[in-house]
């Protein structure tokens, strides 16, 4: 059956973020079943979930407790519209947001991650027309960003990979480079990013008058290559952004909900943006669901009579979903309990020092960077290496010892579930070890 079920995937089904042709000699996985950080496959193996299913399970695999929110939710009812009703799923999910978001205080639902990002771009743009502030209309997006795969989410990341093919289509972005990079918490550069500050500041003010908002990724950037940058930097582009009346917002749907070691990665600078866009981590990674949470002064410029063309009509068929609120309701309490953060604390300790270990044993990472529960390097390439792909072969690798890493590029990092084990983190140590050193022979 296992074959059959193989045969029928490869001949019917076009994987996401793929090159099916990898797929004759690298077929994907059989998946058989998946509980806390492990992937089962036919015959009983288990595999590490070491990037949480694409940044999603913080919770791990069939959690109890989002279950039991799952099937409570579905012995009422599954969907409805969320257009004109009131559903206690989604009215208690917005007040918890609300709480955990404050002073931010307004919720508008979507799915996946890029339909909130677009959200928020357009709810900017739309906020600014009302204001009377026609000129701007444009957007600033931080280099190495991403932020999705919808036009507009595509248009203010800057990752040619994902990007090139559709560039005559996009929106023209200005992105902001020559950023303060940083390693861990801590460093100099971590606490005063001043050295840097005036050219980015004469990047600001150059497009100043035209810019509707800002938009980042607070202090990690994702598929950009989990490059951490300093909280100096975060505090000071909001403090510009306030000063030009410049909306910023916050792409929190990866590093929002704990992963960096912060329930918000804004917490780190002490900010509040002007919107706030949650995803992934929401539901534990039951169902699609996310979130623009907003403050009540953007939401008062469109409250008005209907015939003012004030209305926001940006709607999703599955907005506000009845049983991806409850799960996510479940998912947030458990995510904001001091347990689990002390938890997270802990790990994140862990991972820092295994990674440095990972380092030190192969000889062949540089930049090993950490914060929460976040850990990444890069391959040290020697030239022959340099025209493979490196990443790729060390994911192969570890594959065959029983993890899944999926490197960005020749960035290997860890994003594993909060709730692994001592024991698990140490066995995706020697897994990656080992993946490296297969690698290394190999080349």
């Amino acid at each position: 059956m296992s074959d059959a079920l193989l045969e029928t995937d490869l001949k019917h089904v076009w994987h996401p973020c793929s090159q099916m042709k990898d797929y004759e000699h690298c077929p994907p996985l059989l998946i058989q079943g998946a509980q806390g950080p492990y992937l089962e496959l036919k015959g009983g193996k288990k595999i590490i979930d070491a990037i949480s299913s694409w940044w999603c399970k913080p919770l791990g695999h069939g959690h109890p407790r989002l279950k039991q929110a799952l099937l409570a939710q579905l012995d009422c009812y599954e969907h409805v519209i969320a257009a004109h009703t009131c559903q206690a799923p989604s009215a208690l999910l917005a007040a918890q947001l609300a709480q955990l978001c404050a002073p931010l205080d307004k919720v508008f639902f979507a799915s996946e991650g890029s339909s909130a990002v677009e959200i928020a771009l357009k709810m900017s743009l739309h906020a600014h027309l009302i204001e009377g502030n026609t000129q701007r209309t444009q957007f600033m997006a931080l280099e190495n960003a991403y932020h999705g795969e919808t036009a507009l989410a595509l248009s203010v990341s800057d990752l040619g990979l994902y990007r090139k093919p559709y560039e005559k289509i996009l929106t023209p972005v200005h992105f902001l480079k020559n950023l303060p990079y940083v390693k861990r918490e801590g460093e100099p550069l971590w606490q005063d990013c001043g050295a840097y500050w005036p050219d980015i500041e004469r990047q600001l003010d150059a497009v100043s008058d035209t810019l509707s908002a800002i938009i980042v990724e607070p202090i990690v950037q994702g598929a950009g290559g989990m490059l951490i940058y300093s909280q100096d930097f975060l505090k000071r582009l909001r403090a510009w952004t306030k000063r030009k009346s410049i909306h910023l917002i916050a792409d929190e749907i990866m590093t929002g909900l704990g992963r960096t070691g912060r329930l918000l990665a804004c917490e780190y600078a002490n900010i509040v943006p002007d919107f706030m866009c949650l995803g992934k981590n929401i539901t534990g990674g039951f169902l699609p669901l996310s979130a623009v949470v907003t403050r009540n002064e953007i939401y008062q410029l469109f409250y008005d009579d209907y015939h003012r063309d004030r209305n926001f009509l940006h709607s999703h068929t599955f907005s506000g979903n009845a049983l991806a609120c409850s799960v996510a309701l479940e998912a947030v309490s458990i995510l904001s309990e001091e347990g689990m953060r002390q938890q997270c604390h802990q790990r994140a300790q862990q991972m820092a020092i295994l990674m440095e270990e990972v380092a030190e044993e192969t000889n062949q990472l540089m930049n090993v960077r950490h914060i929460g529960m976040i850990a990444a390097a890069d391959l040290i390439l020697t030239p022959p290496q340099q025209q493979t792909r490196a990443g790729y072969a060390v994911y192969q690798q570890a594959l065959k010892l029983g993890a899944l890493l999926r490197p960005l590029g020749n960035t290997l990092y860890w994003l594993p579930p909060f709730i692994c084990e001592e024991a698990t983190l140490a066995e995706l140590k020697e897994i990656t070890v080992k993946a490296i050193k297969m690698f290394a022979l190999s080349g």
